[in-house]
C-alpha cells in the first residue's frame, strides 16, 4: 500500500477536496463537490493545523479547497446551511474554528442545522490530546471529568460527533461523518473535534484514502403494499388533504406532486419548509397551513378525514399545536425518507421512502380516482376568499408609517419569479408564510425549524453563493444556456439585524450582491404582539430608553440609532426609504435599482420604517404558548380564558 507522510490537517483538507455526491433523479445523474470550500476564523487552536494545510493547498492548487473568511463562527455555519438548502443537500461547507469561544460560537449553528435536517461539517479545534501543556488557554476544566471539553456540548446538537485524539482515528471519523452528512434520513450537523496538537501531528496516509470518493444520495423506493393501502384509504376518504413539507423539495418531487394533485383534485397545503412545492395560484394550492397559515388551508384542514403528509416533520406550527385537524375520524398517511417523521401521530400507515418515487407510484395506483366535486368547490371558494384578503393587506395605505403587509407585497411584486426571499425570525416568517406568492420551487427560504434571530444575512449570503455557483454550472454544461444568477433578497427586522449583521462585511470583501430589506420598527414586533395576546402588554419588547425611576423600557423615547448609517459604515450601499405617501412606490423602485446593479458590486441595504402595531391577516388558527394560570393583571386573566378555550380543542392525532 502506497502512503504519504502528512499532517492530520493536510490529510483532512485533501480528503475533503476529493469527495463528491452523486444523485440520480429520473434519467439524470448529478455529480457535485460535497465540500466546495471551507470557512474559518483562525486562532491558536487551528492556525498551525488546518490553517497551514489550507495555505499549503492555496499555493499548490487553490481549487482543491478554497478558503473563505467569515466574521462570526455562528454566521459561518448559517452560510453553510443556506448553501446546503439551496443545493438541496447535495453540497455544504466545512467550518474550522479555534478552541474555546471559537468552537462554542458554533453551537447555535449546529443546533439550527440539525433541527432543519441540513448538512454542515463542523471542525472545532480542541485542547491538547497529550495534555503536555495543561491546562491550556481556553480549556474548560471539570473536576469530575478531566476529559470533558467545550466541544462535548456538540454531542446533543449533532447528528454525528467524534473527536480525533490520535491521527489514525481521522480515517473512521471522516468516513462515518460523511456517511451521515449525505444521508437524507440522518443528515444535520456533523462535528469532528480536532485537538490542536493532533492537527499538526504527522502520520502515514494511504493514497487510497486521498483518492476521489463518491457518496450516492439514497432515494429509497416505497413498498408496493404500502402504496396500495394508501391508495385504498384515499379512495375511501371524503375530504383528503395533502400537507407538503421540505422533503418534497429535497427529493425534487414538485412535478410529481403537481401531477398527483391535478390528476386527483386533492388540495395541497404547505409547511414553512415546503413553500414552493406548487405555484401560489395553482388550482389545488391552498397555501400555508397551520398557525401561520391561510384561512383556505386551515378551513380544509379542520374538515379533513385523511391527511397525507409528504416530507413534513409536523412541527407545532404545522399542526396548529394539534388543533388544526378537527375531524373526529381523521387519519394520517405519512410519506417520509426519515422514519422518525413517517411514524408521527401514531399513523398506522408510515411509508418510509423517497417522496418523488412514492408520489409517482401513488399517482399510478390512484389512476382514475378524482376527489368529489364538493371538495373542489370548497377549495376554489376558500382560495378566492384568501386571495382577496391578501390583496387587501398588500394594498394597505397606513399612515404615517407603512404596514409590514404592504412592505411584503411591494417586495413580492418587485422580485422576479426566480429570485429568492430569505428570512428566519420575528413577525416576518409568519407573515411571509401566509402571504408570499411563490412562483418558483427555489424562490422561498425561511429558516423556521430553529427560527434563529440573526440567520437572515449570513443564511442569505450562503444562498447567494449557491445561486452564483448554480449559474456557473448552467453555463458550463454542454449546450447550457447562460442565465443570470438569481437575486437573493433578505427581509429582516431591526431586532435580527442587530443580532448578526457582521456578514455584510464578508459580502463587501467578496463583492457579493446581496440585497437586504431592513425593516425598522424599533423593537421585537412578533414577541410584542404575542405578549399582548398573552396578557403581558408587550413587556420588554420595545427599543426605548430606560425610565430609571420606574425601571421600565416600555415608555421611554425611541433609541436614537440609525441602522442605515450603521450599514454604510460597513461599506454597504444603502437606499433610505423616507416615510410618507410614496414609501411603497419608493421601495419597489429601490428593489428594482438594486436588482439592476451588476454582480460583483457588493451588498445593498434598503432601509424602511414600519408600524409594528398593524397585524397580518388572521390565519383563523392557534399556537400553544402557555398563559399564566394565576395573575393579578386583568389582561392576563382574560388571556388565560381564551387559552383554556383553545386548549379544549387540542388533541393527540392518532391514526
Amino acid at each position: 500500500m502506497t502512503t504519504r507522510r502528512m499532517t492530520v490537517s493536510q490529510a483532512l483538507v485533501e480528503f475533503l477536496g476529493r469527495q463528491y455526491t452523486v444523485d440520480r433523479i429520473g434519467d439524470s445523474t448529478f455529480r457535485e463537490r460535497l465540500i466546495p470550500g471551507m470557512f474559518g476564523i483562525f486562532g491558536h487552536g487551528n492556525v498551525a493545523g488546518v490553517g497551514q494545510a489550507l495555505k499549503q493547498w492555496q499555493v499548490a492548487d487553490p481549487a482543491l479547497m478554497p478558503y473563505y473568511q467569515g466574521r462570526n463562527e455562528q454566521a459561518q455555519v448559517h452560510q453553510a446551511v443556506g448553501y446546503a438548502r439551496h443545493t438541496r443537500r447535495r453540497q455544504t461547507f466545512a467550518v474550522s474554528t479555534s478552541i474555546g469561544p471559537g468552537s462554542s460560537n458554533l453551537l447555535t449553528g449546529a443546533a439550527l442545522a440539525t433541527a432543519n435536517r441540513l448538512p454542515v461539517l463542523l471542525l472545532p479545534s480542541d485542547t491538547f490530546a497529550t495534555r503536555a501543556a495543561d491546562p491550556v488557554l481556553q480549556q474548560l476544566e471539570q473536576p469530575h471529568g478531566y476529559d470533558i471539553t467545550v466541544n462535548d456540548a456538540f454531542r446533543p446538537l449533532s447528528k454525528y460527533f467524534d473527536r480525533v485524539n490520535r491521527p489514525e482515528q481521522l480515517f473512521s471519523a471522516l468516513l462515518h461523518g460523511l456517511r451521515v452528512l449525505t444521508d437524507p434520513a440522518e443528515t444535520g450537523a456533523v462535528t469532528i473535534a480536532l485537538p490542536q496538537d493532533v492537527q499538526a501531528e504527522v502520520f502515514d496516509v494511504p493514497e487510497e484514502f486521498l483518492a476521489e470518493r463518491e457518496w450516492r444520495i439514497r432515494r429509497p423506493e416505497p413498498e408496493a403494499e404500502d402504496i396500495a393501502e394508501a391508495a385504498r384509504r384515499i379512495r375511501a376518504a371524503r375530504r383528503p388533504l395533502i400537507v407538503a413539507g421540505g422533503g418534497v423539495l429535497y427529493a425534487f418531487a414538485t412535478e410529481q406532486l403537481r401531477a398527483l394533485a391535478e390528476a386527483t383534485g386533492i388540495p395541497v397545503g404547505w409547511t414553512q419548509a415546503g413553500v414552493g412545492v406548487l405555484p401560489w395560484d395553482h388550482a389545488q394550492a391552498l397555501g400555508a397551513i397551520g398557525s401561520t397559515g391561510t384561512t383556505a388551508a386551515n378551513t380544509l384542514a379542520r374538515e379533513a378525514d385523511l391527511v397525507i403528509g409528504i416530507g413534513t416533520r409536523y412541527e407545532d406550527f404545522t399542526t396548529a399545536s394539534r388543533t388544526a385537524f378537527q375531524n373526529p375520524d381523521v387519519a394520517f398517511v405519512n410519506i417520509n425518507v426519515a422514519p422518525i417523521d413517517a411514524y408521527k401521530h401514531g399513523t398506522s400507515l408510515p411509508i418510509v421512502a423517497d417522496a418523488r418515487k412514492a408520489l409517482a407510484a401513488l399517482t399510478t395506483a390512484l389512476g382514475g380516482y378524482r376527489a368529489g366535486a364538493d371538495l373542489e368547490s370548497s377549495v376554489a371558494s376558500e382560495k378566492a376568499r384568501w386571495d382577496a384578503t391578501v390583496d387587501e393587506a398588500f394594498a394597505q395605505d397606513h399612515a404615517p408609517l407603512v404596514s409590514q403587509n404592504a412592505i411584503i407585497g411591494a417586495v413580492n411584486r418587485a422580485m422576479d419569479p426566480r429570485d429568492v426571499v430569505i428570512c428566519a425570525a420575528g413577525s416576518l416568517p409568519g407573515d411571509l408564510h401566509k402571504m408570499w406568492r411563490v412562483r418558483d420551487p427555489f424562490g422561498y427560504h425561511v429558516e423556521y425549524a430553529f427560527s434563529c434571530m440573526g440567520y437572515e444575512i449570513p443564511g442569505g449570503l450562503g444562498v447567494k453563493r449557491a445561486a452564483l455557483d448554480e449559474a456557473d454550472r448552467a453555463g458550463a454544461r454542454p449546450g447550457g444556456a447562460e442565465e443570470a444568477p438569481r437575486d437573493v433578497v433578505v427581509m429582516v427586522g431591526d431586532g435580527s439585524y442587530l443580532m448578526m449583521h457582521t456578514e455584510l462585511v464578508t459580502a463587501v470583501a467578496e463583492g457579493i450582491k446581496l440585497i437586504t430589506v431592513l425593516i425598522q420598527n424599533h423593537g421585537y414586533a412578533s414577541i410584542g404582539a404575542l405578549s399582548e395576546q398573552l396578557g403581558s402588554q408587550r413587556f420588554g419588547t420595545k427599543y426605548r430608553t430606560l425610565d430609571r425611576e420606574r425601571h421600565t423600557f416600555d415608555d421611554g423615547e425611541k433609541l436614537p440609532i440609525d441602522l442605515a448609517t450603521n450599514a454604510e459604515s460597513l461599506g454597504v450601499t444603502v437606499y433610505r426609504i423616507e416615510p410618507g405617501a410614496n414609501a411603497i412606490a419608493d421601495l419597489e423602485a429601490a428593489i428594482g435599482k438594486a436588482k439592476a446593479a451588476p454582480e460583483g458590486s457588493g451588498p445593498i441595504v434598503i432601509h424602511i420604517e414600519s408600524d409594528p402595531l398593524v397585524d397580518a391577516p388572521s390565519s383563523e388558527s392557534w399556537w400553544d404558548v402557555p398563559v399564566s394560570a394565576a395573575s393579578e393583571l386583568e389582561s392576563t386573566k382574560k388571556a388565560f380564558e381564551t387559552y383554556i378555550d383553545h386548549k379544549s380543542r387540542q388533541k393527540p392525532f392518532l391514526g
